[in-house]
């Protein structure tokens, strides 16, 4: 478990526009981004001496992006082999570099060119051999094809309907809708969603996360030296990794996951409250993984927002609204913002805390959940200002 409660803070973040054709190197993104985040914090480039991301073969090496800052002494350098289950356990690792004493300033970012270059699953190699000789034969090949079996069976089980789904996804468009940064801001109503046209049943096209050109960084340091730098420090309160006992042999292996109704949310919960000493009630805004509507509900099931099953009817009559109970992916969350492999939620959820969120800010704000994964393994965080 997580024990280093409230020692480290993130004390910086930086990101790119968001497009869908950047014209740039993924190296140069990711330097941006990182620069940014460092000046943000009130530091230099000399101040910086760790550096980490994840990646699916698909973006630019820490140690790379360290060289093209002109970091003298990366002590610490990393590239995690991760999708979406990595946008927090990167921030994490970082904490526990410098608790090791690795590094003590470390920025952490994640780079891709998401929709000019490599778009993800469309590199997967369909050989057959491991997992892939079951599952391409059925059709089983794409992110969407693999997600929506876990829909359908949240559906079978619960009586989960399209219209939580399409509440879902209106609510995160309408808050889209004022973030500048936002790929789409055009208003969605509920008609929009039912008119989309299907692309793997019963994932509509407003059911499936954005493909992102872009950019997120975030300098992680000591609670303590966080409190003499340029910004609000955002404090890191606990967090999990993992998933549940059998996760399989790649992240397309779920054929021997217990059940398709609920993810890895359900085995991190315990580790993830424990670890920061609260529970879901103190939650004031959270930011949770959404390459696919029906991840939104098994995350919130999974860590006892709701009962188990329950997800659909917890979504509905405003809940999730920025001015409901529980205000979700304020900024329009992977599905209207963009994908930057979940590590946008992060920015998202420091702005949150920081009181700088403009027309989007929950008043009052102070704690705040960020989420990413959608099935056999991810990983969770908890910040406070």
């Amino acid at each position: 478990m997580f024990k280093l409660r409230d020692k480290y803070a993130i004390a910086g973040i930086g990101n790119t526009d968001y497009t869908k054709a950047s014209g740039r190197t993924v190296r140069s993104l990711a330097t941006e981004a990182c620069l940014k985040a460092i000046e943000d914090a009130g530091l230099t480039v000399a101040d910086i001496d760790g550096i980490v991301s994840f990646n699916f073969n698909d973006s630019a090496p820490a140690i790379g992006v360290a060289t093209e800052m002109g970091i003298e002494n990366a002590g610490y350098a990393v590239d995690y082999a991760a999708g979406g289950n990595g946008a927090n356990l990167i921030t994490l690792a970082a904490t526990a570099a410098i608790e090791a004493g690795l590094a003590k300033n470390v920025v952490c970012f994640r780079a891709m060119n998401g929709r000019s270059g490599f778009r993800l699953g469309g590199g997967r190699d369909l050989s057959a051999y491991g997992v892939t000789q079951y599952t391409a034969p059925l059709g089983w090949i794409t992110y969407p094809q693999a997600m929506a079996m876990w829909a359908r069976r949240h559906m079978i089980d619960y009586g989960t309907t399209e219209e939580h789904w399409a509440e879902i996804a209106t609510t995160f468009r309408d808050n889209a809708v004022i973030n500048e940064r936002a790929m789409q801001r055009t208003p969605m109503t509920r008609d929009d969603y039912y008119n989309s046209r299907f692309i793997v049943d019963p994932f509509r096209m407003y059911d499936i996360c954005l493909e992102s050109d872009g950019a997120c960084a975030v300098v992680i340091t000591s609670a303590e030296h966080a409190r003499d730098l340029k910004q609000k420090p955002v404090y890191i309160m606990g967090g999990a990794y993992g998933g549940g006992p059998s996760q399989g042999d790649d992240l397309f292996d779920a054929i021997r996951w217990p059940s398709h109704s609920h993810n890895c949310f359900k085995y991190l919960a315990d580790d993830l409250w424990g670890s920061a000493g609260i529970g879901p009630q103190d939650i004031d805004v959270a930011e949770i993984y959404d390459c696919f509507t029906y991840s939104v509900l098994m995350a919130l099931e999974g860590l006892g927002f709701c009962k188990e099953g329950e997800g659909g009817p917890f979504v509905m009559g405003g809940r999730i609204a920025r001015d409901g109970a529980l205000p979700l992916n304020t900024h329009g969350g992977l599905l209207s913002e963009a994908y930057i492999h979940g590590f946008n939620h992060v920015i998202e959820a420091v702005e949150q805390l920081r009181g700088t969120s403009g027309a989007r800010q929950i008043e009052g704000a102070e704690i705040a959940l960020t989420t990413a994964g959608a099935m056999t393994c991810g990983s969770a965080m908890i910040l406070r200002n």
